[in-house]
């Protein structure tokens, strides 16, 4: 599965569909008069594990042959608590490298969906190094968190999904880490809607990747914005280098106002990875259309942290 395009999200979309929720899309009239344009949730805090990466590892998961017992990763959080949570389907044993300074909310989410976790360092280098040293004396299938393009197909459901629900968008903002989510989105939109990226300044690789044409090195990223702490993958970079992708940088403390906005105004709850979306649309006004779809990724974030 090397060439990805809409039909593919289609065909994760139907592979997916009967474990998953269809997660709803909310509208504010407050948060639409503070913007000006019509906004359009999707919430995907509401999905399974909290968070739209249930969608791309179940595709994952679905799509491996039989035979195949124990499944890797390496993840801040969602995307191993939703790989450990689709393994646990089909029976298979899962394991994550995660930082040891990872959300302890969302280490334990991980644990409580059957991850064995594999501490390592802070940063990708050491992730990587460790998730190495754990192939080496290991025979799980490694099921990267964004640059797979299973991952890349199911993650696009969600936009799918939203398209569906709402006719006639100009666009939809998507936050950008690893890049699958956006990724996703490009194949489902298939040029039909504008896609713009929201990253935060601390982790802002795929804004550096975008300005200069070619897949740039992340800084140590120390975002509350965790989720979005990895950088572009090599086939994420492509596809939204191809779509010529608007990212749009964003504070920390323009996430944070952004993330209370929606607790106070949707009285809904959504993790600082899906503020950085409505922190850069309140940013930069002259960006935002009409008629908008706001993916919100996940809501997995505990009381202690919101304090």
């Amino acid at each position: 599965m090397t060439d990805l395009s809409r039909e593919s999200v289609e065909k994760a979309a139907s592979r997916i569909r009967s474990h998953i929720h269809r997660t709803p899309v909310f509208t504010c009239q407050a948060l639409n008069d503070i913007v000006g344009s019509e906004l359009f949730f999707k919430c995907e805090n509401f999905q399974k594990v909290g968070a739209f990466k249930a969608r791309g590892a179940l595709n994952a998961v679905l799509s491996m042959s039989d035979g195949i017992s124990e499944v890797v990763t390496h993840s801040s959080g969602n995307h191993g608590a939703a790989l450990a949570w689709a393994a646990g389907l089909r029976g298979m044993n899962c394991h994550v490298v995660v930082p040891k300074d990872a959300s302890k909310f969302k280490r334990a989410a991980m644990v409580r969906y059957g991850a064995n976790l594999v501490d390592c360092g802070s940063d990708l280098a050491s992730r990587e190094t460790k998730l190495a040293e754990f192939l080496e004396r290991s025979h799980a299938r490694f099921i990267p968190p964004y640059d797979d393009p299973y991952i890349i197909a199911g993650q696009g459901t969600a936009t799918l999904e939203l398209m569906e629900k709402v006719s006639d968008l100009d666009q939809i903002w998507v936050p950008v880490g690893g890049g699958g989510l956006a990724s996703g989105a490009i194949l489902a939109s298939d040029g039909r809607v504008e896609i713009v990226g929201a990253e935060p300044e601390l982790a802002d690789d795929a804004y550096q990747s975008m300005k200069t044409g070619k897949r740039e090195s992340p800084r140590d990223p120390i975002t509350i914005a965790d989720g979005l702490r990895s950088s572009l993958g090599d086939q994420t970079f492509e596809i939204l280098h191809r779509a010529c992708t608007t990212i749009a940088l964003v504070a920390e403390a323009e996430i944070v106002g952004a993330m209370r906005m929606v607790w106070e105004h949707m009285k809904i709850v959504i993790e600082p990875s899906s503020a950085v979306t409505l922190a850069a649309i309140l940013r930069y006004p002259d960006l935002v259309k009409k008629k908008v779809g706001i993916v919100l990724s996940g809501g997995n974030v505990s009381y202690a942290s919101a304090n």
